[in-house]
Order: C-alpha cells, then structure tokens, then sequence
C-alpha cells in the first residue's frame, strides 16, 4: 500500500464527541485541489466521497475541482462522468466547460475537446481567455485548421481577439498547420511583449526552411525588446546555419555569450550544430570543450559533423571520447560512426561497433541498417552486407535497397545487383537517383549493355528522374568498356549541358583500354581546362601514351605536368592487421619488415612463373629494359602488401584484404590472381574502381574491371 496521509489532530479529545462539522464548498475545493496529482488518486475519491455525504458535488465550484482532480489524476473518464450528472443549472458555467475541455487536452483527446466546446457553443455557454487557447491548443495539436479559424472568429465576437494567450495561441495553431503567413499577421498585429508566440513561429519557420524569415523574427525580437531565451536562440542559430552566413551566425554567437545563455545546454548544441554545418570545426570544437555539460546530442552533432566532411579519424576518436565519458550514443551517432569505419576501411572496429549496436538495440533503426551494409559492402564483405539485409525485412526503404544494389555492383556482381533490384520493385519500393547509379554501374562492369541501356531509358520514362553526369558516367563507361567509343561520344553529344570532369574521365579510361590516341587527347584537353589542378587525366594520358610505346609523349605530358604545377598522387597500398594500418607504396623499403616482405616478393614472383606468369611490361610507367620493367613491376604497392598479408596470416583462413587508392595495373591483377591461387588465398582488393575478390587464379570481376 502508498503512503498513508495523516492529519494531526489539533482538538481535544473530549471535543471528538461533538456532532461532525461539515466542509462548506471553499475548504473542500482547496482539499481537491490539494488530491489533484497521479500520486494521490485515492485520496481525491475520499474528497469525492465527502463531497457526494456534504451534498456538496453540484455545486459548480467544487464540480469544477472534481473534474480538475480527474483529469490532473488521469482519469478523463471519471471527469467527464462528475460533468454529465452535474445538474442543469451548473451546465451553464463556463468554468466547468473549461476544465473539462482543459482536462481533455491534458490527457491527450484533443478530438473530444474540440466536440465539447461544439457542444458549449450550441448551448450557448459563452467562452472565456481560457477557455479559447485551451481549444485552439487541441486545434494545433490535430491540424484542424478550418476549425482552429472558426475558434479565431469566436474569439473576435466575444472580444477576447485581442488577448495575450488567445494571440499566443492562433500563432501556434497557424504555424503548426503550416498557415505561416495568418502566424506572421496575427504576430504582427499584437501588442503583446509575450516572447512565446514569436518564438513559436520562428520554430516553426525553422522546421519550415524558411529560414530568412525566421531569422528577420528573430532581428524583430531584438529590436523591440523582448526577452531572447533558450527556445529563441537554437531556432536562430539553426536557421543561421542553413543560411550559409557564417556572419550572422557569429553574431547571434556574440549575443548568446552576452545574455549568459552559452552555458545553456541546448543553446550550446545548437551552437555546435552551427558551426559543423557551416564546416568551422574550430570553432565547433572551441564551443564543445567549454560546455560545462555535453549530452549525446552535442557529440553527436561533432562526430557526425566530422565524418560528412571526411574527417573520419577525428570521428572514430570522438566516438572513442565518447564512451569512455559513460555518454551512451544513439542512432545518429553509430549511423555516424559506422560511415566513418566504411570510408576508412577500418573493418574491425566496424564490427566492433555493430556488436555493440545489437547489445544496444539499435540496429532495429533503418539508419543504423543502412549504414552496416554500407560499412559491409565497401569493405569487400558483400555476404555480411547480406545478412543485415536479410534481417531488416520489416523496415527496409529507397536506401537500404540502393546499398545492397550498390555494394554488389563494387565487388563484382553484378548480376546480383540486377535481381535484387527487380525484388525491390516487386516489393513496391522506388528507385532514386542513387539506384540507377549501382544498377548502370553494375551493368558496366558486367558487360550488360543492353540492360544498361534500358535502366538508364527508364529513368524519366518511367521514373521522372533527370540523368546526372553520375548516370552518363557510367553508360560512358559501360560503351566503352565494350569497345564502342564511337557511340559514348554520340551519348555526350545528347546531354542537356556541358559533360563534367567525371564523364570526361569515364571517357579517357575507354581510350585508354582500347588504345584510341586521338580520342584520348581530345578528352584529355577538356579535363584540362575544367579540373586544371587535376592529375589524373594527365597521368591517364600519360598512360595511353605508355601503352602505345609513345615514350616522348610520356615525357611531354609529364613536363606540361611539371610546367603547370600539378603534382600526382602517390600510390598507396594499405591493410588492417593486429589491430594496425599498414601502408606501403611502389618500392617502399621503411616497413619494419621489409627484409621479409621482399622476401617473400621475390618467392611470390618465382612460385607464379612457375604458373606461366610473364610480365606485362606494357604496364611499367619508366622506359627501360624489359628486365627493369618486370622488377618495377615486382615492387608494386598492392604486391608488397600481399606479402605482408602472407607473413602474417599464414596461419588463419582469413581473407587478405587490401585496399589501394588508385586503380590496379593489368599486370599486378594477373599477378595477383595467380598468387591466390598458388598460396590457397583468398585476396580481397579494394581499387580506386571497385573490389577484386580472387581465389584459384580467378577474379570476381571477370577480367572486366
């Protein structure tokens, strides 16, 4: 049992014989009063009890407590019971009315609110200034605006139109139903010095984007005065953000650290919300280490903000910070984290981080979902992107489809990504933007021209979706892949606006295949004038030039490179082992183990000869002899290390996986075949293009890549 209420006696024991004394209606409503809590529900039926032996119940004061008492208890049926057997004669108080419509709204049934004062109105029971807010309270709360406006008008007759509360009210009922401007007229046309109703609207301006004019609210606001709080300041801010105005944005900053509210928690997120958005971390961070409180929204919004701007060690290590500060993160914050492990190839730790999603509970979000496939099909482990499908059946979208669709494109089914895609019609989702571009790209590297082709007609035929130069990329790519060049130019010619540096590049990569020298200098002269700080096509052409043995070329290409300033980007090889990132570039000889590891070269070179394995010196970039080519060769970054890889896994069945910034030389991929055959391995690489899975002398993409 509760608590019991005692009530300390404060008569002699002798007057305890006297005839009781009853309560008159104004000590029994204050004792009402005093029971209207969830705590103390028995006590206020006891009061009622006393009020039904007093005869006291009909009167409409303590009617009114009696109805307040319900439904401050929770109890909305016994409120509206105490109302419909109150007598006639009390029907005409507006102040019972009140209650219970108050009541009703307080428990949640805006819908019988709005009936009761329907109900008032045709009995003729005149409202009150509390009466109409309460009303217009449950109008906003259901989005009944042809309601709500006959509430306005009710008001306007009675004459309380021009009330703080009611005023205050219509602005949330017009801005809650998206009436933005009727909010904006009713603001301006009040007196009032209430900040509730402007901080209203400018929420709702906010949640509108329409961020201009919340931010001219706020200014107004200013200008007259009114007190700026903790609801004023994150609207402002937020709106700022959006706007782009990092001006502004420093100047409600200032204004913040003026009025004290910089040690407001939620003035202090939303401060660092801002400067992510804008991309100032400097002063995101400066914001974040002087809060003197930080919840799981406040890292959030930096790690997050970090991993968009492809700062993804930052973010691994604020998540890190995060859980040894005891701050549990939600499903932003693993969504985050997660998109941070798959653009650092930091597997392990992924899945580390789902383990503790799924102990957690939050892999039941369809964000989190999203992202493990993501995290799982951009580190080459396609089967388990599979399985977290698999066990988001019930709250798959747009995006989960498109990651899958996506994930088997790059790691060379693409014949997958097609069935999966007609399962995802068959289960009414629809594609976007981001779909047709896993499906065009899984029919390149498949060499399905046909059915590229008809996804990539489908798209405003059936779809409504406009081609981006994402889209034309790929069918560039996918045409020249299969030898017609001739008709990729014909595509570019089609497009609405001028071809982009990617579809230019799709173009030169075709070339560069099918050795068209003419073709590759003319894309090559228009990469040069829209990406100029560029490398890549430089190094493509240089390339071409290479593989037609046009070696002055070569040099002349290189010396423009060296004339304009452009510098190439290394090559870089990486792979996660013991818990360490381990990279290596073109003969890099300051590994800790680089005696074995060119080692373990030379026997990889040996054991695979014996295969019938002869370079390809085609590939080698230097003009030199043969012999000096084949040991150039050799020595390349994914080769050194994939002999790391056999050090030091020689004793699990684990896959070696390696990931490599630029694209994978025709040389080093028949190598690299022919040593996963030779060793029994399986050798996962990850290209600038897509993934490799190889295993006995046999690579997923089909030789196609």
């Amino acid at each position: 049992m509760g608590s019991q209420l005692h009530i300390p006696c404060l008569l002699p024991r002798s007057a305890l014989s006297l005839r009781p004394i009853f309560p008159d209606p104004y000590s029994l409503s204050a004792l009402l009063h005093h029971c209207s809590s969830p705590a103390l529900p028995r006590y206020g039926q006891q009061a009622h009890a006393i009020a039904l032996t007093s005869f006291l119940a009909a009167h409409p004061l303590v009617a009114a407590r009696l109805i307040g008492m319900y439904s401050a208890c929770c109890m909305p049926k016994a409120a509206s019971l105490v109302f419909n057997t109150a007598p006639n004669s009390a029907l005409s108080n507006r102040v019972l009315w009140t209650t219970l419509i108050a009541g009703l709204v307080r428990n949640g049934d805006h819908r019988a609110a709005m009936e009761k004062f329907r109900t008032m109105q045709v009995m003729g029971v005149p409202p009150n200034n509390f009466t109409l807010p309460t009303v217009l309270s449950a109008c906003a709360s259901e989005r009944a605006l042809r309601f709500g406006c006959q509430v306005h008008g009710c008001a306007l007759r009675t004459g309380f139109g021009a009330s703080p509360f009611v005023q205050s009210s219509l602005v949330g009922l017009y801005s809650n139903c998206s009436d933005l401007a009727s909010a904006d007229r009713v603001l301006q046309t009040s007196d009032s010095d209430d900040p509730v109703p402007w901080n209203t609207l400018i929420v709702n301006c906010t949640r509108s984007a329409r961020h201009e004019h919340a931010l001219s609210l706020f200014v107004q606001m200013h200008l007259r005065g009114l007190a700026l709080d903790e609801f004023t300041f994150p609207s402002a801010l937020n709106s700022a953000a959006f706007s782009g105005d990092s001006g502004i944005g420093r100047c409600i900053h200032c204004m913040v650290l003026r009025s004290g509210f910089d040690s407001h928690r939620h003035v202090a997120n939303a401060l660092v919300d801002m400067y992510v958005k804008m991309r100032d971390f400097t002063h995101a961070r400066g914001v974040f280490d002087q809060m003197p409180e930080r919840d799981v929204v406040t890292w959030t919004s930096l790690l997050v903000g970090h991993a968009r701007q492809g700062s993804h060690e930052v973010a691994l290590q604020l998540y890190s910070d995060m859980l040894a500060r005891g701050v549990e993160p939600d499903e932003f914050a693993v969504a985050g984290v997660l998109s941070s492990c798959a653009s650092s190839t930091a597997l392990e730790l992924g899945r580390q981080v789902h383990a503790a999603i799924v102990h957690r509970g939050l892999d039941a979000f369809v964000s989190v979902s999203n992202a493990l496939i993501t995290l799982y099909a951009r580190s080459g482990s396609i089967d388990e992107a599979r399985a977290v499908f698999e066990k988001s059946l019930c709250r798959r979208d747009a995006v989960t489809w498109t990651a899958l669709i996506m994930g088997y494109a790059q790691n060379g089914r693409g014949g997958d990504s097609l069935r999966l895609y007609d399962a995802m019609l068959r289960a009414g989702a629809r594609p976007d933007y981001v779909t047709f571009i896993g499906l065009i790209f899984a029919c390149s590297h498949a060499g399905l021209v046909e059915s590229g082709r008809v996804h990539f007609e489908s798209m405003e035929k059936v779809y409504g979706i406009t081609p981006g130069p994402e889209h034309y990329s790929c069918m560039v790519d996918l045409l020249g892949r299969s030898g017609r060049v001739e008709e990729a130019v014909e595509l570019l010619g089609r497009m609405d606006g001028e071809p982009d540096a990617t579809v230019w590049k799709s173009l030169l990569a075709a070339c560069r295949v099918h050795r068209n020298i003419p073709l590759a200098e003319r894309a090559a002269e228009r990469l040069f004038k829209l990406a100029p700080e560029d490398a890549v096509p430089y190094v493509m052409l240089a390339n071409v030039y290479t593989a037609a043995g046009r070696w002055l070329d070569v040099a002349r290409v290189r010396s423009l490179m060296r004339a304009r300033g452009v510098s190439k980007e290394p090559g870089w090889s990486w792979m996660e082992e013991g818990g360490a990132v381990h990279a290596f570039k073109a003969g890099d000889r300051d590994h800790a183990q680089v005696k074995e590891i060119f080692a373990k070269v030379r026997e990889m070179m040996q054991r695979i000869k014996e295969e019938g394995y002869a370079a390809d010196t085609g590939f080698a970039l230097h003009d030199e002899e043969e012999e000096g080519k084949a040991e150039e060769l050799a020595v390349h970054s994914e080769r050194l290390a994939v002999a790391f890889g056999l050090i030091n896994s020689a004793s699990h069945g684990k896959p070696i996986r390696v990931y490599k910034n630029l694209r994978v030389c025709g040389d080093c991929h028949t190598a690299l075949k022919l040593i996963a055959k030779v060793y029994d391995k399986v050798i996962i690489l990850r290209d600038a293009n897509c993934f490799h899975h190889m295993r006995d002398g046999i690579c997923s993409c089909g030789d196609y890549w």
